[in-house]
């Protein structure tokens, strides 16, 4: 085995590993979750060496450096106002989903217009269209941590696998019965998950193009669903009032979750899986948790996002400027940039 380069992930924190192992590219995650900024560097490296043979003396400073750098981002203060940016106008049609590279230095938005378009977060400028759905791309999403591949899942039953750099086709995915309206990677990047009008959720082989599974149990449609950080399971949100938690190598459901008297149209996980929020059709459009898990922010039909304590419950700040509902929403991984997606045909950027 050997190494070949570091990823750091901000949240929740850690340091993944790419190695080459048999003439294949694989890679492996080293958990940071008990990670503080009073937490010695150099002993927490000396730990990780013990635990991890990939890491030799010579990478043991550039360790640290990932270390200290995690621990400076842990603490800056969770009090930032964002401001509006600038505003692009998207596409011809609504747009639907909004999604950031982990880098934060490129996102993607899809449209009613049949199109998913990569876009220069800094600059605004359209890096690649993506064309090839025979109705709207509903759900968009990068394989963060790496960033290489994009999916799309569509009103035309199909999700599509695309390289991100030239926005090549790799893979479309065959199965579901109804639209697709909901998508994420695992974190390991090797399955794709989709939600479906059709009640099922299923997983695919990223490398392959193939079905592994198809998750059955909803008695009404899938309109969101989640992994969660370590990759192990899955959180889907259902029409029929439910969250439903399954395991992702059983592929069964492993926990129902009851409390909604309305459709479901949102779930994540915060940062450390420790908590699970759901919204339900209640004008709020799309939910999502900051990096740092102490904040949620809001996409309504009301025309604005808000920003919310997830602790006290207040509202912190309310982003206005869209001239129609706000459908998507979206934080970087570094929880200092803002995408709104609207039914105005406009994406805004706020820092």
């Amino acid at each position: 085995m050997r190494l070949k380069r570091f990823l750091l992930r901000y949240y929740p924190p850690g340091i993944i590993l790419e190695y080459e192992k048999g003439g294949y590219l694989r890679t492996k995650s080293i958990d940071l979750l008990d990670l503080t900024p009073e937490t010695n560097p150099d002993d927490l490296v000396s730990e990780i060496r013990q635990a991890e043979p990939l890491i030799t003396e010579s990478r043991s400073e550039q360790v640290k450096e990932l270390v200290l750098r995690l621990q400076e981002k842990q603490g800056q203060q969770d009090h930032h106002r964002f401001c509006f940016c600038k505003e692009l106008k998207a596409h011809i049609l609504p747009l639907t989903n909004v999604a950031f590279d982990k880098s934060g230095s490129r996102f993607l938005t899809g449209s009613y217009d049949r199109t998913c378009r990569v876009w220069d977060t800094a600059s605004g400028t359209e890096l690649c269209t993506l064309e090839g759905h025979r109705n709207v791309v509903y759900a968009v999403a990068f394989n963060n941590p790496y960033g290489d591949k994009i999916a799309t899942g569509s009103f035309d039953k199909t999700c599509r696998l695309w390289c991100a750099e030239t926005g090549k086709c790799f893979h479309t995915y065959w199965g579901h019965t109804a639209e697709i309206v909901c998508l994420a990677f695992n974190p390991q990047s090797t399955l794709v998950a989709t939600g479906s009008m059709d009640t099922t959720a299923k997983l695919w082989d990223v490398e392959s193009g193939q079905e592994v599974a198809t998750l059955t149990g909803h008695t009404a449609e899938v309109l969101s669903l989640c992994f969660n950080t370590v990759g192990n399971q899955l959180v889907t949100g259902s029409f029929d009032h439910t969250v439903a938690i399954w395991d992702v190598a059983s592929k069964s459901r492993v926990h129902t979750l009851i409390g909604h008297v309305g459709e479901i149209s949102n779930v994540q996980f915060n940062w450390d899986c420790s908590l699970i929020v759901s919204g339900s059709m209640d004008k709020t459009c799309k939910i999502c948790f900051s990096p740092q898990g102490s904040r949620v922010l809001t996409a309504s039909t009301d025309k604005t996002a808000r920003l919310w304590d997830i602790h006290s419950g207040a509202c912190l700040q309310v982003l206005e400027g869209h001239t129609d509902e706000i459908f998507s929403c979206v934080f970087n991984y570094e929880g200092d940039t803002i995408i709104t997606g609207s039914k105005d045909n406009t994406c805004r950027v706020w820092y």
